[in-house]
């Protein structure tokens, strides 16, 4: 069984190779995009949301090595705005309606989905649209409703456990990526031991 595990995450592994060209120009847009004072915004559901807050975190915390934060909000991560928006304008709003919020002209929603069917994150996708941000989605098998929703969509096989795991790998790659192509005043350079400056505490 657990064999099968194994097997079922490396049969993925092309496809995660195949969208590496997609996920280092997300990347770039975001290198871009970032330090000039632009935002990421995250959302999905389930384990999709921990991946989207990962993703988060990764940004407004350091991924690789030392660089200034970097401006990332997950929106599922307001539980008062989260509850506040399913009671009174119900759950298939709760993500749209923060996009509406907090989102600008040419910041970028990162949408993550398993099924590609959420319809709190089509409605997102929407918002996204209406307010001309970029919106780039992680799912699972394509084509679905949100790829297509989505202006750009990166859509990896499997079942549900094995398609987290690929994101999981796609959001490092991500970071990975848009680390590699800050302004050099602005990037990533590795912690050092010996280096007074960086406290590293037990995660």
């Amino acid at each position: 069984m657990l064999d099968d595990h194994v097997t079922r995450l490396e049969a993925a592994l092309p496809a995660l190779r195949a969208a590496s060209p997609t996920l280092a120009r997300w990347g770039g847009a975001l290198a871009a995009l970032l330090p000039s004072g632009g935002r990421l915004l995250a959302a999905g559901n389930g384990g999709s949301a921990a991946e989207a807050q990962h993703l988060t975190a990764e940004l407004v915390g350091r991924f690789d090595g030392e660089r200034r934060p970097l401006g990332a909000l997950a929106l599922h991560a307001d539980t008062s705005s989260l509850t506040a928006i399913g009671n009174d304008y119900g759950y298939d709003e709760v993500f749209a309606r923060q996009v509406r919020a907090h989102g600008r002209a040419g910041d970028v929603l990162v949408l993550l989905s398993t099924s590609g069917r959420s319809a709190n994150l089509l409605r997102a996708a929407d918002a996204a649209r209406e307010l001309d941000l970029h919106c780039w989605a992680l799912t699972g098998p394509g084509p679905n409703p949100l790829a297509r929703r989505a202006s750009d969509a990166v859509c990896l096989p499997g079942d549900t456990a094995t398609v987290q795991e690929s994101h999981l790998a796609a959001v490092h790659m991500l970071c990975r990526a848009l680390e590699a192509q800050l302004p050099a005043e602005l990037g990533s350079r590795r912690p050092h031991a010996l280096d007074p400056t960086i406290t590293r505490r037990p995660a």
